[in-house]
């Protein structure tokens, strides 16, 4: 659960955006190749008749009926329990039995030849990253449209030559192995980067000396969830790995990711004499991720026991150990309990400012200096906003913070002096988002990327020595083919079931008659308190323009745009509300006019797929079909599969019985039906997942959709399908080649434009 993604790269909060499950990675919006500094009623006979009479004759799927577990006294049957175990011949037959199913299907949708072709054509632009500044060179990533992955590029100065440096897209024929992460030293003279392959979450450091894009021996391997923070001087570096293991660990194993350590590899020597920094035998869930501090004396340790939005917060001054990093470092533990984040922003000696959610659900700032660390002597020096949640903060030109703001799911970028907190002025932006920030402590200019569902990219640049500060353009990016004038975004509160306004973005071609015949996208994601703010989407503008579609995006609860407080709305015992208000956005495009049921699909990824199954269950009637990517299914196992342990912060945890009553209710897997009312059946429904996902296991959508199949697809009411399609050297998404991507979204707007009956609009 895309990133997100997008923000992996703000300081500590790495960690929890790479073991949260978010799915908007699998979008085909821009990741990979930009660089971050520090992510009942209606129509009920109508709704379920499908435009096309189907039947399909699905496959028989053993079920072990011995199969029951006991959860506090309930017996609960898991008759596809076999299928968690991905090298059965059993489990292998499951998947190719599917997809033979599936791929014909797909393969005989009227429009899929075209709108690939459309596809391809538009998504044939170009794709730039912020420039970043290392040492005495420039670097940015560039993708010139459609290759696989996007090219780290080095120049001497902005109005040099840019050259390549570093080409993911030779490490494979196929574009399957990926960049993931990567870390300059300071003197920006060496490169750690880390190679993932089939989009696995299982990473290989390797390493580049800059002059020259030589290649080093060392590697690091065993390595998943990392930190990549190198002192300064150069010599070496922290990061995380795993123990060894029984089995494999290729991203295709469902093994349980316990007993992270980390570790410092200096330069030049085996991997087998790297020095522990840290461990927690006594807890072996935490993990944790270190940063050095700008000044370069401090090393700063988060450590994280799951998704939620707190961390201990340790550190250690080198200069405590002059005889350098020999073995467990001599941590100080400034913050020793889950209440709140803490996330470094910068330091003037002793005096340190974090941004925290600590008594401030919006985050605020504040100091602590080391020498006087007691909670009495806190200074709190940017105070939490009345409305608006600080995304992030950082230091840039010795003096100054430059923090977003998160406005109604529009982003605010404002400067501030760091002495005082005193603003200085606001960067204008249009209602969108800052999808990239540059601009260190030591720089003396930054550069943003914004992007919206309508703009692809625009880069600001800002000189931050000349006066007036004046921002401009240094790279606008436009689709050819594709007039965003002839579209508008709106954005709307809806009202859910208990009253609570909740935000949703509408776009669509102008001029649209509101008389409920047009087809609609709705996404959604709600949680892990991860904001889905606007971004640029090729298929579904596709969608839009092609298909005569209306695109929806609603902000449900569970996310974070509104903060901690919007968030805990949609988790543990509260994750009902995040499916109601999906359930509620549905209604009002009904209501508005927008579309209507028979027309109105439904999308989400990972944690979104979660949403999409348990509102499949819930409101079969209200959707004409649902696409689930990578979901979380089985809601009484997940956490005992790779890294879902984790997830309990936002889900809970069926050993506990009050939360195995909450789990119960809503796991998509225990809760299929054949649906009650007249006319009424399931929408069509398609189900992806990748091979290699090894966050969300592809055992979920497997058992699902055996379940599904088993209680609904043998009843003589349901016409719509019920597919699933298992892609291969695939995972989550992060590091997805582009030729996957442009596969998968023109698999999904087939199915999508077969099951609703729509039609190619020139």
């Amino acid at each position: 659960m895309l990133s997100f993604h997008r923000f992996v790269g703000w300081r500590i909060r790495t960690l929890i955006r790479q073991i949260s499950i978010l799915g908007e990675s699998r979008r085909e919006v821009i990741t990979n190749c930009y660089h971050t500094q520090r992510s009942r009623r209606y129509c009920q006979k109508s709704s379920g008749q499908s435009w096309l009479k189907m039947s399909f004759q699905y496959p028989q799927v053993y079920r072990d009926e011995s199969v029951v577990d006991d959860y506090h006294g309930n017996k609960i049957h898991d008759p596809y329990s076999w299928l968690e175990d991905p090298d059965s011949e059993k489990t292998q037959a499951f998947v190719n039995a599917q997809n033979q199913l599936t791929t014909p299907f797909l393969e005989g949708c009227e429009i899929r030849d075209v709108f690939k072709e459309r596809m391809t054509e538009l998504y044939d632009y170009p794709k730039y990253s912020c420039p970043f500044k290392r040492g005495n060179r420039y670097f940015h990533f560039y993708n010139t449209g459609l290759q696989n992955q996007s090219v780290m590029y080095v120049q001497e100065d902005l109005d040099a030559e840019p050259s390549v440096f570093l080409d993911p897209n030779t490490f494979s024929e196929d574009g399957t192995v990926a960049l993931r992460g990567y870390a300059f030293s300071e003197d920006g003279e060496m490169l750690a980067y880390g190679i993932s392959v089939s989009g696995s979450d299982w990473v290989e450091i390797r390493f580049l000396q800059v002059e020259g894009a030589k290649p080093l021996e060392d590697r690091l391997e065993r390595v998943k969830f990392t930190c990549m923070a190198w002192t300064h001087d150069g010599k070496g570096l922290f990061y995380n790995s795993y123990p060894e293991q029984e089995g494999k660990s290729d991203g295709t194993e469902t093994s349980t990711n316990l007993h992270q350590k980390l570790y410092y590899h200096v330069l030049g020597t085996p991997q087998s004499t790297d020095v522990l920094c840290a461990e927690f035998p006594d807890q072996p869930k935490w993990m944790s991720g270190a940063e050095v501090s700008d000044d370069g004396r401090y090393v700063l340790l988060s450590i994280r026991e799951g998704c939620d939005p707190v961390n201990r917060l340790w550190y250690c001054d080198l200069q405590s150990v002059p005889q350098g990093i020999k073995g467990l470092l001599p941590w100080v533990k400034l913050i020793d309990n889950f209440d709140a984040e803490y996330e470094y922003v910068t330091n003037e000696g002793t005096v340190f400012t974090f941004k925290t959610n600590l008594e401030a659900p919006r985050y605020r700032l504040i100091n602590i200096d080391f020498s006087q660390p007691s909670t009495g002597s806190w200074r709190e020096l940017l105070p939490q906003h009345d409305k608006d949640v600080i995304v992030f903060a950082t230091c840039t030109y010795s003096s100054f913070l430059f923090v977003c703001f998160l406005h109604d799911v529009k982003n605010v970028l404002k400067m501030f002096r760091l002495a005082s907190g005193e603003e200085v002025r606001t960067f204008p932006l249009d209602v969108g988002s800052l999808m990239g920030f540059t601009g260190r402590k030591k720089d003396s200019e930054i550069f943003y990327y914004f992007t919206s569902f309508l703009s692809p990219a625009i880069i600001y640049h800002c000189d931050l020595t000349k006066e007036p500060l004046q921002p401009h353009v240094f790279r606008e990016v436009t689709v050819k083919g594709f007039d965003p004038s002839d579209y508008q975004t709106t954005q709307v509160f809806y009202p859910s079931k208990d009253g609570t306004q909740v935000p949703m973005f509408i776009v669509h071609k102008k001029g649209l008659q509101l008389d409920g015949s047009h087809p609609a996208f709705l996404y959604g994601y709600g949680g892990f308190n991860i904001s889905i703010t606007p971004s640029y989407s090729v298929s579904r503008l596709i969608f839009v323009r092609h298909l005569g579609g209306v695109l929806a995006v609603a902000n449900i609860r569970g996310g974070g745009e509104y903060g901690e407080t919007w968030h805990k709305g949609g988790m543990l015992a509260n994750k009902q509300n995040c499916f109601t208000d999906f359930q509620c956005a549905a209604e009002y495009l009904i209501k508005e006019g927008y579309s209507s049921p028979r027309k109105l699909t439904i999308n989400g990824g990972s944690n979104g797929g979660l949403l999409v199954g348990a509102c499949v269950n819930q409101r079969p009637e209200l959707f004409g079909c649902a696409v689930a990517q990578v979901g979380v299914m089985d809601m009484l196992k997940f956490h005992k599969f790779t890294i879902g342990h984790a997830w309990t912060t936002d889900f809970g945890c069926s050993d506990i019985k009050e939360q195995f009553d909450w789990l119960i209710k809503y796991s998509p897997l225990h809760n299929i039906r054949i649906p009650e009312g007249e006319g009424v059946q399931y929408p069509s429904v398609l189900l992806l997942t990748g091979d290699h996902d090894d966050r969300v296991v592809p055992l979920h959508s497997l058992k699902y959709i055996a379940t599904l199949q088993h209680t609904v697809g043998r009843w003589a009411g349901q016409a719509n399908p019920l597919l699933i399609h298992i892609d291969t050297k695939s995972g989550h998404g992060a590091g997805k080649p582009t030729s996957k991507v442009i596969q998968e979204v023109t698999d999904m707007y087939a199915f999508i434009a077969r099951c609703l009956g729509l039609q190619w609009v020139p």
